[in-house]
């Protein structure tokens, strides 16, 4: 039998209402990860390059990431991660309310492992979904422990 592993969720999303609804999720199918949130793609670097006073994200992490977002939009933030040589290799599922064929388009191209979009906000059916997605991926996979 496969050891446990753990694995850190950065939750990057502007809105409060989705990010509780994520957490919410995790709890409800009683996983125990660690998620750490941020409501931008600024707070998302800070955190992963353990800049602002804040630790660095604890590897190994999957990052979910919101699109719309004030102050540096999802698209953004991923290419600066990809052009990062200690973050390009980092696992981002994009979380949106987007279902724009450029906005897919984009993110593939930027290398993301997958986009979920969020549906309707007051269904947490979707979400939950998502969450039973994200565990059954953290399970199977096996990724570096470090970004190099």
């Amino acid at each position: 039998m496969k050891e446990t592993k753990d694995v850190t969720f950065l939750l990057v999303d502007d809105d409060e209402v989705d990010r509780q609804g994520v957490i919410r999720s995790f709890r409800k199918a009683k996983l125990s990860h660690q998620v750490v949130e941020a409501t931008d793609g600024i707070q998302a670097l800070e955190k992963l390059r353990g800049e602002s006073d804040n630790e660095p994200v604890p590897r190994p992490y999957i990052i979910l990431l919101d699109l719309n977002m004030p102050r540096m939009s999802g698209i953004e933030f991923l290419k600066i991660i990809r052009n990062d040589p200690k973050l390009k290799s980092s696992i981002v599922f994009v979380t949106t309310t987007s279902s724009s064929q450029r906005d897919k388009a984009e993110a593939y191209d930027l290398n993301v492992a997958g986009y979920v979009i969020k549906g309707d906000i007051g269904n947490d059916n979707s979400i939950s979904q998502m969450v039973v997605m994200l565990e059954q991926y953290w399970r199977i996979v096996e990724l570096p422990m470090n970004g190099v």
